[in-house]
């Protein structure tokens, strides 16, 4: 009998459609052997390191919930190095996962017409170490540390009013990005792949999925085993951020295409790291790469994507 692992955070906004159209309808289920897995408040690794143990070829992981879940999940079967298959159903605010994948529904990831497929995820190394995988973007700079908001009780309040995932998402983070575009240096002065950049930039992407932060248009890059889309600016410049969120909004987020970038500093100082909303800050490294992981992903895509 197969066995399967839903993810889920009982603490988030979205936590009883969860219970309802997901945990609810796991009795329907035959052929599983079904284990809940409840997100704990010991931070994405330890997480990542509780789930990885318990998992064996041949499981399936169902993640409900935001990117976070996801990103708890992915890393977890990465990390397990078994033959694990990865389900995201889209329950948080931006769910850039379950939107590449087009799982929208329980019966989306439980159809007989799903179709499994292979997904080359980022990967993050700081100073020669292995931080984190990434499904669909890593940020750093500016829009990294940006994503504090979310955490903050005022905004998770907001998040659970329908309305608050939407307007009262980006009205509070333009509120942010006013009050703090021009106060400080958000990424140390650096080189990428040997080529010095401008001291002014503010920000780093390397975009992966089909949406970062719902509304940027993103690509299919998760299909390809080494190659990815970046972006590089000053986005401090509201005239530049402009620019980039009409043409990643109606068109596609700008940028090339590359095999791999690696950030070198010229002095050490402290850089915010996000992916998918979940984000760290480092003092004093030296270098950061980016590139796609060595291993790929074995996920469930809707059958009507």
């Amino acid at each position: 009998m197969k066995r399967l692992f839903v993810v889920y955070n009982p603490r988030s906004s979205r936590y009883a459609s969860v219970k309802a159209e997901v945990l609810e309808r796991l009795n329907e289920l035959a052929g599983f052997l079904v284990g809940k897995y409840e997100v704990e408040k010991i931070g994405i690794e330890g997480n990542v390191e509780k789930l990885a143990k318990l998992l064996k070829d041949g499981d399936t992981v169902l993640a409900a919930g935001g990117d976070a879940t996801g990103v708890i999940a992915a890393n977890a079967i990465m990390q397990s190095g078994c033959d694990v298959t990865l389900a995201v159903l889209p329950y948080g605010n931006f769910n850039d996962l379950a939107r590449t994948l087009g799982t929208n529904s329980f019966d989306d990831v439980f159809d007989d017409n799903a179709k499994v497929r292979k997904f080359y995820s980022l990967e993050v190394i700081v100073d020669g170490k292995h931080w984190r995988y990434a499904t669909c973007y890593v940020t750093m700079g500016m829009t990294a540390e940006a994503v504090k908001l979310y955490d903050a009780a005022k905004m998770r309040k907001v998040l659970k009013k329908k309305w608050g995932r939407y307007v009262g998402s980006y009205t509070n983070l333009m509120g942010w990005y006013f009050k703090h575009r021009h106060k400080k240096e958000f990424i140390p002065e650096f080189k990428l792949n040997g080529v010095l950049q401008d001291k002014r930039i503010s920000d780093y992407a390397a975009v992966n999925g089909r949406s970062m932060a719902r509304v940027m248009k993103g690509g299919e890059d998760y299909y390809k085993p080494r190659e990815f889309r970046r972006e590089v600016g000053r986005l401090t410049s509201f005239w530049r951020l402009f620019d980039l969120m009409v043409k990643s909004i109606f068109v596609r987020t700008p940028g090339e295409e590359t095999k791999g970038d690696v950030l070198e500093f010229v002095k050490s100082g402290r850089v915010e790291v996000q992916a998918e909303g979940e984000s760290q800050v480092f003092e004093g490294m030296k270098k950061i790469e980016v590139r796609k992981a060595k291993k790929c992903l074995k996920v469930i895509e809707g059958w009507q994507k």
